[in-house]
């Protein structure tokens, strides 16, 4: 069982009480995964937003400055909008990335759950789910890193040239991020690429039915089986109660900034509390409650790895350290000894 962490570099106020820069913000961020690579994590995954309440627009610089930092963990996105990037460039980047980190590498599409990225690229939203769908085919084609002939229709087509540089390895591994659809699945088992289930309410069990149609998928388009992962928000403290009082100022936040744009209700501190219970996607509390979620939703789910979203909100830089620091030390040994 692998343990990850990601983050968006959620934009949070400093000692001060005032936001902190970005590019505070984004140094903060490179601490953290530095931290997470000392106490042996697996993974650290970085968002792509282009908004004023997130640090990080370029997942992949940050990582090649990440690369030159650690020794171990894996490096990646979480996610790059494919459907608002160019294919050739987002595997270019990720293979210097790769380059420069000895082989850690590995990108995690998706579609993203924020539209910015459309009107600031000059991409019309009605081809939302066309321009997902052939990029992303493009791209399971330079995985192969040889000639491309590739003719899609909204983007250049390609005839015989090769993209540069290759990975050492000879193919940047990619996943694909699923909300939880059926087609989103199927779509993921087509292309033989790996799921990563983000969770973010509800209960994580649900999501045992997408994991077993996404692999009944990959036998009846003759696939190999290929791994599942998911990933849910959560705070790691030394006890449940100081887990629960630090993470929901900032999580309630996060809900009103997004929901007020969304039309959500508030967040309450009931349904929060209800989040953090055994049901809920919450990852939120002492090294063993948390260590005994993931141990109990890996079994529904069959996966292989846990990405832990670390930052929220208004969570302080030193509140994430010490709950990094807990996650790869206590929980990780707590979840082994559970899995004997």
């Amino acid at each position: 069982m692998e343990l990850g962490l990601n983050t968006f570099g959620d934009i949070y106020p400093g000692e001060d009480g005032r936001d902190l820069s970005a590019a505070q913000v984004i140094r903060n961020v490179v601490a953290e995964a530095v931290l997470a690579d000392e106490v042996g994590l697996d993974f650290i995954g970085l968002g792509e937003h282009h908004r004023d309440d997130f640090a990080i627009s370029t997942p992949e610089t940050v990582l090649a400055g990440i690369a030159t930092r650690t020794e171990n963990i894996r490096l990646g996105s979480a996610v790059t909008v494919l459907s608002s990037d160019d294919p050739v460039r987002v595997y270019q980047r990720f293979a210097t990335v790769d380059a420069l980190s000895g082989g850690r590498a590995e990108v995690i599409l998706g579609r993203g759950s924020f539209i910015e990225s459309f009107p600031l690229f000059g991409l019309p939203l009605d081809q939302y789910e066309e321009l997902f769908e052939q990029k992303l085919e493009l791209f399971t084609r330079l995985q192969a890193e040889g000639p491309i002939h590739w003719e899609g229709g909204l983007r250049p087509a390609i005839d015989g040239l090769e993209v540069y540089p290759k990975t050492e390895g000879g193919r940047l591994p990619a996943w694909i991020a699923v909300g939880g659809t059926p087609a989103s699945v199927v779509r993921a088992a087509h292309y033989s690429l790996p799921v990563i289930f983000a969770i973010i309410g509800g209960d994580p069990a649900q999501f045992g039915a997408f994991a077993t149609y996404y692999r009944r998928a990959l036998a009846e388009f003759g696939k190999d089986p290929l791994p599942v992962a998911w990933h849910s928000p959560g705070h790691v403290a030394a006890t449940d109660e100081q887990a629960r009082e630090e993470f929901f100022p900032a999580q309630a936040a996060n809900h009103a900034r997004i929901g007020a744009e969304r039309g959500w209700p508030p967040l309450s501190r009931a349904a929060f509390d209800a989040g953090c219970g055994p049901d809920g996607a919450y990852y939120v509390g002492s090294p063993e409650t948390v260590a005994r979620k993931i141990v109990k939703h890996r079994a529904d789910l069959d996966a292989v790895r846990f990405d832990l979203k670390y930052s929220v909100g208004t969570l302080p830089h030193a509140a994430m350290m010490r709950s990094i620091e807990l996650y790869g030390t206590e929980v990780r040994r707590l979840v082994e000894d559970m899995l004997g």
